[in-house]
């Protein structure tokens, strides 16, 4: 069936059971997802389209939703299992639809049940999509993740044990919110204990989950100053050699390399595996596996060499390691050629280093980092010419990796071969300087029998016409990741061409030539404004043997160099608003790629290549129309470069929102999911809510038949103090006129709203009354003689009120009066604060005109002066010509006889 047919039917019957979740509807969902299973095609639901990501956010809502059977999520779980085993899939499911978190609630709702198969499936997703990314901790449903995990691993003889220990293992690594939260639990201790018990499992799979697990955990405290003591460390050593030698398969593999990975990456415990002392047979062993034939095996060896090499001490081992001639090569060193004497593990890594492109492009990359390391470590140590052997054995390979493909690559093709030729020539170039180290003449013979300038110049121009930095100055590149990666290979080359320049034929007038052209200026711009340290200062010994160079373009390279950086800044202020927009896990989309050069820019190309190549084959017929021909067809260029210009501005803009649109989707279902599962995380607190409430309306009964023979004891001490109410009443109501003359005093325009408020408040403190009843037998007597006193304040202060009531309304007519002042004078200055912006664009648009006039006027000008030079010649060869046909004319036309034309010197 065509996939576009089957992935709108399980659309529609996706919709059609959210709509009506009934029998009939769910076993045609599941009829719908077995179809789909079967076009295994995991590729198609890692695009962008729109059609594959309706159907998988519908999947995965249905999979996160209480309500959804078992039966039916458990089919959705295996379909999603199904689409991880790919690792574009995989990605796509844990970065744009929030697969982790999803599957989380499952486990969550199925915690009572562990033994249901979807239990099983959702942690086994989990580990496979977790493994090498960093989780949040604020996840939905993380911290009951991981005390799913704890309780499942300290379960004896439980059937999830080992797949937990994965997934626990894949959370912890390099995460330190989730490490603080496991050790901030209450039974950590026994949870340690179980850890370490699991290190003497009979299966090696557990024994390296386990320590990994402890590594992370406890590698700079006081557990893990015990578990990788001194003592003691050669035993661990050992056993994860071993594993990695003799694991249960590849997934073990991978995560014991990732765990010896981890170890090195602490001084202390580097130091002690550089001192141990079978650490030359382990390396032997695991330099043996670079001969199997599975690629993921052998990308996490090489991944672990490429980490010995960050210490210096094992990197030396290892060189010495890999160079090292086995016994039988020794002995028949003396009857085979210099190809046969190269090591065997190195011999390995050239097959690694030379997989086409279609291979798995791990392994390639780091097997050429490899070599790159111990190049550098035979430069360091003198071993050069021990290796001589290999490097001759080496380099054709190189050479060959440097060769420009003979068909058009996809853009991921395009971006691995750009990886792969940058450190292919990265090995090179190191190579060259061990052949220096050997000898002046060897690296002479070295570069001359087997570089060439055709192979250097080929791959430039393919560079330019294939990566998208072919765009011109006029501007600014989106950074793509395919035109950096093309960049930074241009640039290498170009040190390759400029280190051996003198060595090989016409190298350095290639050389020269691609310093001046101009679409050098786009690599240049991007590394010098790279934030790589290396790719700046291969720029920069690119710009100072480029800019003495006459027709170096240097105004051109500033105008790149600034619109890059305004672009980045854009770029900046942009994500800086994103970011505060969204409340939390931002997604960092990835720039949008620039687009293909367009037919009209090729054409140009094409016309211009043509016309040069009749210009040079016309210089030799003297036709004195050239020039004519030539303005024509400059006009025809300028004409057509100035729509291709404009056309390329458009397909940017164009490609740029639509990039912006793809961001704002998938930040849209990834928003939504975590929408949905809070909502059901609100639902399971508002259940626990109502529970609460239950239980608090029962302490509420009690607390009123509290309040019902509190109000008994209420009525009889109001008949107790009704003698003292009528003086209580007049003092609070004397209090009570006295707080609001010096509000009225403060707030006069709320005057009545305060007495109002003062004669509520005389009711709430009624009861405040009663037990002040006391105090008042005792201050009776002294209100009574102040009452009077209280009088005539009161009358003082009546008047003073409306004398201050005066003064305010007369004020207030005042304040109305500059108000209305103010709001001119703000008008006025918003009017002028406007035309000032109109003006200030303007006057920025006049300078760009400026700039750009000023740009064409110098390349006209430059343009004249060639051409004045040339009329010069032209004329001078014109009269030399007519001179010519003058004498011709003068000894053909009988003035002179034949017998006295004289024929000597």
């Amino acid at each position: 069936m065509d996939p576009t047919t089957s992935l709108k039917s399980l659309l529609l019957a996706i919709n059609q059971f959210k709509n009506n979740k009934s029998a009939p509807n769910a076993t045609q969902l599941q009829r719908q997802i077995d179809d789909v299973s079967g076009l295994k095609c995991p590729r198609l639901f890692a695009s962008t389209q729109v059609l594959p990501s309706e159907c998988l956010s519908g999947l995965v809502e249905l999979a996160g939703d209480p309500n959804t059977s078992t039966a039916l999520a458990g089919k959705i779980v295996a379909f999603l299992s199904q689409l991880a085993s790919d690792d574009e899939a995989r990605e796509a499911l844990h970065s744009s639809y929030n697969l982790a978190s999803t599957l989380a609630s499952v486990l969550h709702c199925n915690s009572a049940s562990p033994r249901e198969p979807i239990v099983l499936q959702c942690i086994h997703i989990l580990q496979r999509i977790t493994y090498g990314v960093k989780m949040f901790h604020s996840t939905a449903y993380m911290d009951e993740l991981i005390g799913f995990l704890m309780h499942h691993i300290q379960c004896p003889n439980d059937d999830l044990t080992m797949p937990c220990l994965g997934l626990m293992a894949n959370l912890c690594r390099y995460n330190l919110s989730i490490q603080a939260h496991i050790k901030s639990a209450s039974n950590l201790k026994a949870f340690y204990r179980t850890l370490i018990s699991f290190l003497a499992h009979n299966s090696l799979t557990v024994v390296v989950f386990a320590l990994s697990i402890l590594t992370s955990l406890t590698l700079n405290e006081e557990v893990g100053e015990k578990l990788f003591h001194a003592k003691n460390i050669h035993q661990t050593f050992q056993l994860i050699f071993n594993i990695i030698v003799n694991g249960d398969g590849t997934l073990t593999r991978k995560y014991a390399v990732d765990l010896l990975v981890d170890l090195l990456r602490n001084p202390k415990i580097a130091g002690y595996l550089s001192r141990y002392e079978h650490f030359v047979l382990c390396l032997t062993q695991v330099l043996g596996l670079l001969h199997g034939k599975d690629p993921d095996s052998t990308a996490k060896v090489l991944e672990l060499l490429v980490s010995l090499c960050s210490v210096s001490s094992l990197r030396r081992i290892l060189c010495q390691t890999v160079f090292r001639p086995s016994g039988a090569q020794s002995k028949c060193s003396l009857r085979k050629d210099s190809h046969s004497r190269a090591p065997e593990p190195a011999v390995a890594l050239v097959h690694w280093a030379s997989l086409p492109l279609e291979g798995p492009e791990s392994c390639s990359l780091q097997a050429l980092q490899l070599l790159s390391e111990l190049f550098e470590e035979v430069i360091d140590s003198g071993l050069s010419s021990t290796v001589q052997p290999f490097v001759d054995l080496l380099l054709p390979v190189l050479l060959s990796l440097l060769q420009t493909p003979e068909q058009l690559l996809s853009e991921q093709l395009a971006k691995r071969n750009c990886a792969r030729t940058a450190r292919a020539v990265d090995v090179l170039l190191v190579s060259l300087t061990v052949q220096l180290l050997c000898g002046e003449e060897s690296l002479k013979l070295f570069v001359s029998q087997r570089l060439t300038e055709n192979v250097c110049v080929s791959q430039i121009e393919y560079l330019f016409s294939s990566s998208r930095i072919d765009t011109g100055f006029d501007c600014p590149v989106a950074e793509s990741d395919l035109s950096r990666a093309g960049a930074e290979v241009v640039l290498k080359v170009l040190d390759l061409m400029s280190r051996v320049r003198q060595l090989v034929r016409d190298m350095e007038t290639s050389f020269f030539r691609i310093l001046q052209d101009q679409r050098l200026i786009t690599p240049l711009s991007l590394a010098l404004t790279s934030d790589h340290r290396e790719q700046v200062q291969t720029a920069l010994k690119i710009l100072f043997e480029a800019a003495p160079l006459p027709d170096f373009p240097v105004i051109v390279l500033g105008e790149s160099i600034a619109a890059n950086n305004a672009y980045r800044q854009r770029e900046a202020e942009y994500s800086k608003r994103r970011n505060l927009a969204q409340d939390q896990h931002p997604l960092l989309a990835k720039p949008c790629s620039s687009p293909s050069s367009s037919p009209s820019q090729q054409s140009i190309q094409n016309l211009i290549e043509k016309l040069q190549t009749g210009m040079e084959f016309r210089e030799q017929i003297k036709d004195v129309r050239i020039s004519d021909i030539m303005d024509v067809y400059e006009q025809k260029i300028s004409a057509l470069a100035s729509k291709e210009s404009r056309l390329q501005d458009l397909l940017e803009a164009k490609a740029l929102a639509l990039a912006q649109a793809d961001r704002l989707i998938a930040q849209y279902r990834c928003q939504r999911a975590q929408a949905e599962a809070e909502a059901r995380k609100l639902a399971s607190l508002l259940k626990e809510a109502e529970r609460r409430k239950e239980e608090l309306e029962a302490v509420l009964g009690s607390q009123t038949q509290e309040a019902r023979r509190a109000e008994a004891d209420i009525q009889q001490l109001l008949q107790h103090n009704a003698k003292l109410q009528a003086v209580a009443e007049e003092h609070q109501a004397l209090r009570g006129s006295y707080s609001d003359v010096v509000q009225r005093f403060n707030e006069c325009d709320k005057m009545l709203k305060d007495l109002q408020a003062a004669h509520n408040s005389l009711n709430k403190q009624f009861e405040a009354l009663k037990k002040q009843n006391e105090n008042l037998r005792q201050q009776q007597d002294k209100v009574l003689a102040e009452l009077a006193e209280k009088g005539d304040e009161l009358k003082e202060l009546s008047s003073n009120v409306e004398e201050k009531e005066k003064k305010i309304s007369g004020l207030l007519q005042t304040i109305q009066a500059l108000e209305e002042k103010a709001k001119q004078r703000e008008k006025e200055k918003e009017d002028m604060e406007e035309t000032i912006e109109i003006l200030r664009k303007e006057l920025h648009k006049t300078e760009l005109a400026r700039k750009e006039l000023s740009i064409k006027a110098s390349s006209l000008e430059l343009q004249k002066s060639q051409l004045e030079i040339r009329l010069q010649k032209k004329e001078e060869e014109l009269n030399k010509h007519s001179h010519m046909i003058a004498m011709i004319h003068s000894l053909s036309s009988g003035k002179l006889k034949a017998d006295s034309v004289s024929l000597s010197l």
